[in-house]
């Protein structure tokens, strides 16, 4: 053994907002949420077999080009409703935002990325029709990850 840790992937990401309850209020008007559960001064969302948190005390000014990345089953009904909310749409390749408490925010096709759940995750979480484009699956390939 002796060698170093490999990282295997994303638990969760925390990210700060002002207050929990709003923020759980304005994701929700534009993605569908499952609360997970509370604790003091944070609210967990489901991701399948991984989490987002809301955590409370955001103080740091906007952010510019650090950013969380979303990968939804739907981008196009994922602009409808970010525009519809009133969200701050900004530059940059593909669908990003900025919500209220300056958390910079890119959202990603499922379909188009390397990213994957497990066939039993996406059908757990109503998703198992979900399937990713050709250009997706090479890039697996070429690393021998498909």
């Amino acid at each position: 053994m002796g060698g170093k840790a490999r990282v295997v992937g994303l638990n969760h990401v925390a990210l700060e907002v002002g207050d929990v309850d709003e923020a759980l209020e304005w994701y929700g008007r534009s993605f569908e949420l499952a609360l997970r559960g509370r604790s003091r001064g944070m609210a967990f969302v489901d991701l399948g077999d991984q989490f987002l948190a809301f955590s409370a005390g955001r103080s740091q000014p906007p952010d510019d080009d650090r950013h969380l990345g979303l990968i939804v089953d739907d981008v196009v009904a994922a602009r409808k409703a970010l525009e519809e909310a009133g969200a701050e749409l900004v530059g940059g390749r593909g669908l990003r935002f900025r919500d209220p408490w300056g958390n910079r925010v890119e959202v990603v096709a499922y379909e188009a990325i390397q990213f994957t759940k497990a066939p039993e995750i996406l059908a757990g979480m109503g998703l198992g029709s979900l399937r990713k484009s050709e250009a997706a699956l090479r890039e697996l390939r070429e690393k021998g990850l498909g």
